[in-house]
Parts: structure tokens; sequence; C-alpha cells
């Protein structure tokens, strides 16, 4: 029988600070916790799943009997963000970080890149995306130089008006950039940033964007590539890893984009992995410190949740998680050190079982390859036994 597990990556929604967030300047961070404590949101559904039940939950809204199963996740892998968080929840464990540049990237680098695709640049700077699009933009209309810039997170980005550089040349100029970003200067993800507009304050990006990952060794998309299972992968999933053990995909930008991708997956009969980012929570409100707009957007995925629980099938499985913070309530603009959130449903598994603190986000991966009844030769202890019906 053809099953699924659905498996949300609600990107940037921690529950917490980790043990060691003091070391990243991450203490007392809680991306969840300060957004429902200041905008009180309503989010009927993830409560009766269980997310106010779950072990130092910092907000109201614990239920007497959850409807899901519900935990949160450590990250074991040094850094946090987006690709080194969902490697782990796809069972890799990075001992170091993707490495950072703080103060730009090397001079030679950039005369390499300049000369490789035969434009100038500038910036090479770490900015916010939308700041340097304000402070660079007209100069870049002007000039016809591309703008580089990277951020706390290890990505080199290149921002570039569609009028001035077509898409297809701003895509050929990130991955020329990935084929020279190796060694120490091998950043997690090298980004396409189009936008639109003529003057600073008209600027707009566009749904352009792309992710060029480095290559995540073997995870548990090739393994269940390997099994003849599907590996359906919504918005950025594909580019955080690199197109690597994925069989289809559709790149919809955007929270509201990527369910109805969601949507339109579940209604399709297969049997694997259906794996969705949900970008919106980190790019256009945790880094933009939105926390009203951050709330505004958890409240629309909770209103959608009994639509897609009604979708699945009855041996289907649902995993709600994240794969780092970003809250727009600590200091500055970039990702948080964070637990994640846990929340487990099906038709066929318990409820109300508390699956504690888990170890490592990979505890998911080894979970899903049990399911699919895949032996795990990754990070992670699986936690299927927990829900099951005894």
């Amino acid at each position: 029988m053809k099953r699924k597990v659905i498996l949300i990556v609600l990107d940037s929604v921690g529950i917490g600070a980790l043990d060691d967030a003091a070391a990243y300047g991450d203490a007392g961070a809680d991306t969840l916790g300060h957004i429902i404590n200041t905008c009180r949101p309503p989010l009927p559904h993830l409560m009766a799943l269980g997310l106010g039940n779950i072990d130092g939950a910092g907000f109201p809204g614990a239920v007497r009997t959850p409807d899901g199963c519900y935990g949160r996740l450590r990250e074991v892998s040094a850094g946090k963000d987006t690709t080194t968080g969902h490697w782990e929840i796809a069972g890799v464990q990075l001992a170091r970080p993707f490495p950072t540049f703080p103060n730009g990237f090397p001079a030679e680098l950039i005369e390499r890149f300049e000369k490789a695709v035969g434009r100038g640049t500038i910036g090479n700077k770490a900015a916010s995306g939308t700041a340097i699009l304000d402070e660079l933009g007209e100069e870049h209309i002007k000039t016809g130089r591309l703008i580089v810039y990277t951020s706390a997170d290890s990505v080199f980005q290149i921002a570039a008006n569609e009028a001035v550089v077509p898409l297809e040349e701003l895509y050929h100029a990130c991955e020329t950039a990935r084929s020279m970003l190796t060694g120490e200067l091998e950043v997690g993800r090298v980004i396409a940033r189009p936008f639109v507009g003529e003057h600073a304050g008209a600027f707009r990006r566009t749904g352009g964007r792309r992710d060029f990952s480095a290559l995540p060794p073997q995870t548990m998309l090739n393994l269940l590539e390997k099994s003849g299972r599907t590996v359906y992968a919504v918005g950025k999933i594909e580019d955080i890893f690199a197109h690597q053990g994925i069989t289809r995909s559709n790149h919809a930008a955007g929270n509201p984009a990527c369910m109805e991708a969601t949507f339109s997956a579940m209604r399709e009969d297969f049997d694997g992995l259906l794996f969705v980012n949900l970008v919106d929570f980190d790019m256009v409100y945790g880094h933009r410190r939105d926390v009203k707009g951050y709330a505004a957007a958890l409240e629309a995925f909770d209103a959608q949740l009994p639509e897609l629980m009604a979708s699945m099938g009855q041996e289907d499985l649902l995993i709600l998680t994240a794969d780092h913070g970003c809250d727009p309530c600590h200091t500055g603009t970039d990702h948080t050190r964070e637990h994640t959130p846990l929340l487990v449903w099906g038709k066929e598994i318990r409820q109300g079982v508390n699956l504690g603190t888990r170890e490592t986000y990979s505890d998911i991966s080894a979970t899903v390859l049990e399911f699919f009844g895949i032996q795990n030769t990754l990070r992670g202890t699986s936690f299927l036994s927990e829900i099951r019906p005894s």
C-alpha cells in the first residue's frame, strides 16, 4: 500500500535557546515564545497537536490531551544556518560549521570571480538583503556591476536587477561562484537574489531566487531514492540538497505557493517523502524583525492544518519541525541557535506522546527510514516505536 511522510520545515520557527546558544551570541533567544507572548496569535490546531505541551515551551497553550505526539530537537551540528539544519534533519551531522565572512570575501576570490563572469562587483560585505538594495541598487543599474554580499550565515549572495542582468546570466554567475568556493571558502550556499524596481525605496525581490548548495554527503533522500520511493521536494528543498536524492520537485516561492504545491502533491498517488520548506517565516519576517508579520504567518499556517490533515491517507505520517531559529525579538537580524519543535500526527499513531528533548534533528531521518522499512546507516534514533500503537 502506498503511503507518504509529509515533512514540513517551518523555516526558522525555533522554540528556545540551546545550551550552547551563548557561544553564538544567542542566549535568551526564543522565536516562538517571544512571538506568541507578544502577539498572542490564535494557533488552535498547532496547540491541539501539542505545541504548548513541548518541554520548556515559553508560552501558554498546553492542552490536557494533545491530538499528536510532541517534543523538541537539539541541533548537534556546529552552526545555525539553513543548510546545516536541513542536512541534520536528513541524517548528516557537521563537526565544523560552514565558513562565514563577516568582513567580506578575499579580494583575490572577487577578482577571479569578476574575470570569470565578465562583470565587476560592488558591495562585498555583510549586509541585510533589503538594505543593500537601497544602498547599492541604483549604482548597480548604472554600472551593471553585480551586488555581492554575505550575512552572518555561510552564504555568498549575488543580487541583480532583472532588467540589467537576465536571470540565466545571474544563475550562471552563481554556478561560477559555487565552483570557486571550495576548501576553506566552501560556503553552505550561493544565493541568486534577483530584484526589480528603478530606484531606492522601490526595489523588490522577485520569486526568481535560487540557492546553489554545497554538495551534501549521503542523506535519507539518497536512501529513499535508492529504495525506489518518491522524494518530492517543495520550495527550496531541492536547492538545499543540490538536487541530490530528489525524484520530483516544485520550486514554489513563498509560503502561500508552497502550501498550494503541498496540497497539489497530496492529491498525487506516490509512495515516499513529501519534503516541504516554508521559507517566509525566516526570509520575510524573521530577518526583517517583523514580529506581527511572523505571528500572522503562523496563524495562516495553523488555519491550513485541518485541510492538510484531512487530505492524508490512513497510514500517512505528518511531521512538523524547523531548521533553526530567527527570533525577531532578539538582537540583530540573523538566525538564532535554538531547539526546534517536533509535532507528529497520523490517523493510526498514538496521541499525546511526549517525545521529550531529542538528542539530534537526525531523529527525524531515522524515523522516516524506519517507517519505510529502510535500514538507517545515518545518524539519529528513530522514535517510531514510541508513536505506534502498542
